[in-house]
C-alpha cells in the first residue's frame, strides 16, 4: 500500500491535478487504487453550482495517474505520458462525498508502449470504463 507521500514521490502531478490519495495494492500488471472525492475539489465551483458532479474527463485523468503508477512501477525517473483513450464511457455521476476505486490492468506492451484497461467504480458500481494508451519515457524506459 503507498500512501500520498508516496505517491508524490512517483507522479509529478500536485494539487489540485493530483487525482490518486492511495494505492491500495499493485503488482506487475495490475493497480488498485483510491480517490477520495471532497466538495473542496476547485472544479466543483463552477461544474456545476446547485449539483456538484466530478466532470468525467478528471475521473479519465485519474485512471491515467493511476496507470502512470503501474507502468513506472515505483521508479520515479520514469513517467507515463497519455497518448491515446479510446471506448470511453461514463455509467453514473460521481459526486462529493463519493470514493472512486480506480482498477488498471496492462493489457498489452511493447516498447514501452502500453495499452490499459481502466475502469472507475463508486461503492462497487461501475462510474467510469475507457481503454488507455500510455508511453513511458525518462532514465531506464529503453530497457523495459
Amino acid at each position: 500500500m503507498q500512501d500520498i507521500e508516496a505517491i508524490k514521490e512517483i507522479l509529478p502531478h500536485r494539487y489540485p491535478f493530483l487525482l490518486v490519495d492511495r494505492v491500495l495494492e499493485m503488482n506487475a500488471t495490475q493497480v488498485r487504487a483510491l480517490k477520495n472525492v471532497t466538495i473542496n475539489e476547485p472544479y466543483f465551483a463552477g461544474h456545476f453550482p446547485q449539483e456538484a458532479v466530478m466532470p468525467g474527463v478528471l475521473i479519465l485523468e485519474g485512471l491515467a495517474q493511476a496507470a502512470g503508477l503501474l507502468v513506472s512501477q515505483g521508479r520515479a525517473q520514469l513517467i507515463g505520458y497519455l497518448v491515446g483513450v479510446d471506448k470511453a464511457r461514463f455509467r453514473r455521476k460521481v459526486i462529493p462525498g463519493d470514493q472512486l476505486l480506480y482498477e488498471v490492468t496492462v493489457t498489452r506492451e511493447r516498447s514501452g508502449f502500453y495499452q490499459i484497461e481502466a475502469k472507475a467504480s463508486v461503492d462497487g458500481e461501475l462510474a467510469a470504463e475507457a481503454v488507455i494508451s500510455v508511453v513511458v519515457q525518462g532514465e531506464g524506459a529503453s530497457n523495459l
